[in-house]
C-alpha cells in the first residue's frame, strides 16, 4: 500500500514535474495552445491595470471650491511594493486559472535538455504562446480605452500609465536586457516553486514574493510590457485631448513611440527574459537534479 503523502514536493521531484509538464505543453494542439496564450496575455494585462491603479499620482480628494485635488503621494519604495503585491494578480489567474504563459514557458527548457521536447516543439510553443500572449494584452487595452477607466482619480490613472509607458521606451538596449534578465529569473522561479505545491494556496504564496520583489525592483517582463506600452501609446490616439491635457505632468511625453518601444524595450526584454528563465532558471535546475540521471 502505498504512502500518502500530503507535504511539499522536494526540488528533485519538482524537476521531474517540470520535465513532465514541459512535455505536455509542447504536444499541445496549437489552437488550445494560442486560446490558453490569448488569456494568459489578458491575466498578466488585469495585474497591470491593478498595479497602475494602486501607484497612480495620489487618491483624488475634495477641494473647497469642488475641484478636484490630490493627496500627497506615498514613498517610491511603499508604492513600488504595493503595485508588486497587486501585479501577482496576473501569474495567479496563469498558474491557478490555468493559461499559457511566454516567460513562464521558458521552462520547457528542462524537457528540451532532456530530449523529451524537439527543438522545433520547443520554438513553436515560444512562437504561439508569445504571439497568443501579444492578442490577449492589446485586446485588453482597446477594453480598458472603451472604459476610460484612464480619467479615474481626476487623471491620476491615466498620468501613471503614461509615465510608466514613457519610462519604459527610455532604456538602453543593455540595461533593458539585464532589466529582462533578472524579472524572469524571478518569474520562472515563482512558477518552479509552484511545482512543490500541494494546494492553491500553496500556490499563490508561492507566486507573490518573487513576482513582489521584480515589480518593487524595477525589472521588466515582455508581457506585461506588451499592455504597459502600448496602452500608453493607443491612449494618445483613442483620446489625444485627454492626453494634451496631462502632457504637462508627464515628461518626455514624445519619447512615447512605437519605434523606441519596440528597439529600447520589446525586444532586448524578450531576449533578456529568455535568458533569465532558459539559462538562469531552468538550464541550471535540469543540470542539478536532471543532467545525471539522464547520464
Amino acid at each position: 500500500m502505498s504512502e500518502l503523502r500530503i507535504d511539499a514536493l522536494l526540488p528533485a521531484e519538482m524537476a521531474t514535474r517540470a520535465e513532465y509538464l514541459g512535455v505536455r505543453k509542447a504536444e499541445m494542439p496549437a489552437l488550445k495552445m494560442f486560446m490558453l496564450a490569448v488569456l494568459a496575455g489578458a491575466f498578466i494585462s488585469l495585474g497591470a491595470i491593478f498595479a497602475t491603479t494602486v501607484s497612480a499620482g495620489g487618491m483624488a480628494i475634495s477641494a473647497a471650491d469642488g475641484t478636484a485635488a490630490f493627496s500627497a503621494g506615498m514613498p517610491y519604495g511603499v508604492t513600488r511594493l504595493l503595485a508588486g503585491l497587486v501585479f501577482s494578480l496576473g501569474l495567479i489567474l496563469v498558474v491557478v486559472g490555468g493559461a499559457e504563459l511566454f516567460t513562464g514557458n521558458n521552462l520547457i527548457v528542462m524537457a528540451w535538455a532532456s530530449k523529451k521536447v524537439s527543438t522545433a516543439a520547443l520554438l513553436r510553443n515560444w512562437g504561439i504562446v508569445y504571439a497568443g500572449n501579444f492578442v490577449g494584452s492589446i485586446g485588453t487595452v482597446f477594453l480598458m480605452l472603451m472604459t476610460r477607466q484612464y480619467t479615474f482619480g481626476g487623471a491620476a490613472v491615466g498620468v501613471a500609465a503614461l509615465k510608466t509607458a514613457v519610462a519604459k521606451c527610455q532604456f538602453t538596449f543593455w540595461q533593458a536586457l539585464a532589466l529582462g534578465i533578472l524579472c524572469n529569473a524571478l518569474v520562472c522561479l515563482a512558477v518552479w516553486m509552484t511545482f512543490s505545491a500541494r494546494s492553491t494556496t500553496d500556490k499563490i504564496l508561492a507566486i507573490i514574493p518573487p513576482i513582489t520583489a521584480f515589480v518593487a525592483a524595477g525589472f521588466e517582463h515582455s508581457i506585461a510590457n506588451m499592455y504597459f506600452v502600448p496602452y500608453g501609446l493607443l491612449m494618445a490616439q483613442f483620446d489625444p485631448d485627454f492626453v494634451a491635457s496631462v502632457a504637462a505632468k508627464v515628461p518626455q511625453l514624445e519619447a512615447l513611440t512605437w519605434g523606441n518601444f519596440l528597439v529600447n524595450n520589446l525586444i532586448p526584454v524578450t531576449l533578456g527574459n529568455v535568458i533569465g528563465g532558459a539559462l538562469l532558471v531552468a538550464a541550471i535546475y535540469w543540470a542539478v537534479f536532471l543532467h545525471q540521471r539522464e547520464n
